[in-house]
């Protein structure tokens, strides 16, 4: 199954009680593994998930090939024998390795239940949406540059989205972002996420109350557009 996959139901029976231990959808998750946001043991989970599901697709393939050759559409013959005999071969042995990655699958999710229990509450920030946007931009690879002429700082990211210095200053002082001092700003300096701030991104959040309008905090990115008169 391809890593970009859409997940639009449950796809094996562990889904909801990772869902409930994350605090976050299974597409969600996978999202944020596909970026690189999670730590060791939820990507380690992820990756126990995503084994487990293609174990679960061959299963039911094999199952749906059991079922055609019985159907009645098919004479039963030497070769219709042979065939059924190799197709429950290999969903037999389908079977096997699911219930293997199930039981690393639960081994993975349990360790994260025990972490979420034994742990004290992190403090991550809550963030607005701008910054929101400005992290996950910055997940995906950034830099910090100097122009030559003008001494003037900003930050490009690799998508090609420009970032006020400022506003970099201000993730750094929360301790969200990181940039690499070893190499000269003229070459550009790596900004990368710290572990708060990979938290903050994942992070369950809880929906807002109607009608209340979000808070600005100075010099997010991007600024919001001046009201019309």
């Amino acid at each position: 199954m391809p890593r970009n996959a859409p997940v639009k139901k449950a796809l094996t029976q562990l889904d909801h009680r990772i869902e409930a231990a994350v605090g976050h959808s299974i597409g969600r998750l996978w999202q944020y593994r596909d970026r690189d946001l999670l730590d060791e043991q939820h990507a380690q989970l992820v990756d126990a998930h995503r084994a487990l599901v293609q174990a679960e697709t061959s299963v039911t393939f094999y199952r749906a090939q059991l079922n055609s050759l019985s159907s009645g559409q098919y004479p039963v013959d030497e070769a219709w024998f042979e065939r059924i005999d190799r197709t429950l071969d290999l969903l037999q042995d389908a079977a096997r390795t699911r219930d293997q990655r199930q039981d690393q699958a639960v081994a993975a999710l349990t360790r994260v239940e025990a972490a979420a229990r034994d742990s004290t509450p992190r403090d991550v920030p809550n963030l607005p949406a701008p910054d929101i946007a400005a992290l996950l931009a910055i997940a995906q690879g950034a830099n910090l540059h100097q122009n030559l002429l003008t001494q003037q700082l900003y930050v490009v990211t690799a998508s090609g989205t420009r970032m006020r210095y400022s506003q970099l200053q201000r993730l750094e002082e929360d301790r969200l972002v990181a940039r690499d001092t070893s190499r000269p700003v003229t070459a550009g300096q790596p900004v990368t996420l710290t572990d708060t701030g990979r938290a903050a991104l994942t992070a369950p959040r809880s929906p807002k109350a109607p009608g209340t309008a979000p808070t600005s905090r100075p010099g997010t990115w991007p600024t919001a557009a001046p009201a019309r008169r």
